[in-house]
């Protein structure tokens, strides 16, 4: 449970560096639209003028997608120290589905290949930095700070023991 929680928590905190970086490219022309504020609009009627609410519907429906993607990594991480590059791997995956399998599915953005390169450049440099912010995170909630080593090995043997106690040898008769 405390790696789903260190996930989720992991994940609002690299979705909060992820959206400055959203902020960024949108001031710079990019996104046309912010991704989050796209996907809240294909959720209320009227999606072809903007609506009431959309922007605080993005945002929360942002920071959840990311909490939840981030929990899966702290799950899968099990408590271990995530290097950096795995984290800024997982990145990309969470790239590579949203823009090329989620985003075309609902309609809110073509397909990678077809879509504006200087948008879909911006989008992934933000899940890279996503998932680099995101291994940052989880390595800084981990409860065992210290890397695995040998002084490490025999207090984990001994939790492991007393969580289930080695049986008693059988002798050979």
């Amino acid at each position: 449970m405390r790696n789903l929680v260190n996930g989720a928590v992991g994940g609002a905190l690299a979705t909060a560096v992820y959206s400055a970086m959203l902020m960024a490219a949108d001031r710079a022309g990019l996104l046309e639209e912010p991704p989050p504020r796209r996907f809240a609009r294909l959720t209320l009627p009227g999606r072809d003028k903007p609506r009431r609410g959309e922007n605080v519907l993005g945002t929360i429906a942002h920071f959840a997608f990311g909490s939840s993607c981030g929990s899966v990594l702290g799950l899968l991480s099990a408590g271990q120290r995530v290097p950096v590059p795995i984290g800024t791997a997982y990145g990309l995956l969470v790239w590579y589905f949203g823009y090329q399998g989620l985003a075309p599915s609902v309609g809110a953005y073509p397909p990678v290949p077809k879509d504006r390169p200087g948008r879909q450049a911006a989008l992934l440099a933000g899940h890279l930095l996503w998932g680099t912010a995101l291994a940052f995170a989880l390595n800084r909630l981990r409860t065992e700070k210290a890397p695995m080593t040998a002084e490490l090995a025999p207090r984990m043997r001994e939790q492991v023991r007393r969580v289930m106690p080695t049986p008693e040898p059988v002798s050979a008769r």
